[in-house]
């Protein structure tokens, strides 16, 4: 697309790009809908130099649908749909530190996730990124004939369990279990993207647990395959931040990792997701 607005220079040749000559916190509807064009041919989209108020965050993640509530870790007291991503100087752990998409155990996983930085080190904390239809388009034809008919079960539990949390305490994030933190849902494998109608891979290492119908001893190896095919290198993009960057991403056909590089330094971001759809399969598809 030529866009007469923006400025945008892919990052990868898999996905990703920064985007110039926005102020998010002033978008008219003209340079609005060419950020969300932009959204859709690249992925991930990145902005530099932003000044944004709490409200402001919420007022851009609103124009593209409602805003999510996250499950198990809390919002901020004034604006619960934002939740500050902290890891201090003296926390081990990160929050995100694996390839996964935002809540795919959810019924209805979020559109995609904007990440605004208030604070990063100086070396460290990147996030990088992974194309999900380019993990499926490089599937053999077998392997996309048998996982067309799969679903795959989701949970929360290897991440909010009231044991994995007591595992990975964060001095700076109130993260709680509840009586969700066992459930589990399912989805497609093969997710048709509902804008594109292009079919991606959707499971990931954190949230996907198992296959629909199959033991533990069989969903493993699937699952451990489908997982390192899915962040090969050449579906990546890697983004570096800087104080008052903003990425967005669509959760939808992407995994992300942030990586916790940064020990003895603190990174602070604040995080809103935006509601999305139940994932519908090929099969859906030729129903409807």
């Amino acid at each position: 697309m030529i866009y007469k607005r923006l400025a945008v220079s892919p990052v990868s040749g898999a996905m990703g790009a920064e985007i110039g000559g926005v102020d998010l916190a002033n978008l008219d509807d003209e340079t609005f809908a060419e950020v969300k064009q932009a959204f859709r041919d690249h992925l991930v989209i990145m902005f530099r130099d932003q000044n944004m108020t709490p409200e402001q965050l919420l007022a851009f993640g609103r124009r593209f649908g409602d805003l999510d509530i996250a499950p198990f870790v809390k919002g901020m007291d004034d604006y619960p749909a934002i939740i500050e991503v902290v890891k201090t100087a003296r926390d081990e752990v990160n929050f995100g530190g694996a390839w996964h998409s935002d809540f795919s155990f959810k019924r209805e996983p979020p559109l995609g996730s904007i990440l605004y930085a208030r604070e990063v080190p100086a070396v460290g904390g990147d996030t990088m990124f992974s194309n999900l239809h380019l993990a499926y388009e490089t599937l053999s034809s077998g392997m996309k004939g048998m996982l067309d008919g799969l679903t795959a079960i989701h949970s929360p539990r290897r991440s909010y369990s009231a044991k994995a949390i007591a595992s990975r305490r964060r001095a700076a994030m109130t993260i709680e279990a509840d009586e969700t933190s066992e459930s589990t849902w399912e989805h497609p494998f093969i997710r048709v993207h509902a804008d594109t109608g292009r079919r991606c891979l959707f499971i990931n290492d954190i949230y996907t647990i198992g296959v629909k119908g199959w033991s533990e001893a069989e969903s493993r190896p699937l699952l451990k395959f489908l997982g390192a095919h899915a962040v090969k290198p050449e579906f990546t993009c890697r983004l570096r931040w800087r104080k008052d960057s903003v990425a967005f991403w669509d959760n939808r056909c992407v995994l992300h990792n942030a990586l916790n590089d940064y020990s003895g330094h603190r990174r602070h971001m604040q995080r809103v997701t935006v509601v999305g759809e139940v994932p519908l399969g090929v099969s859906d598809m030729a129903v409807a």
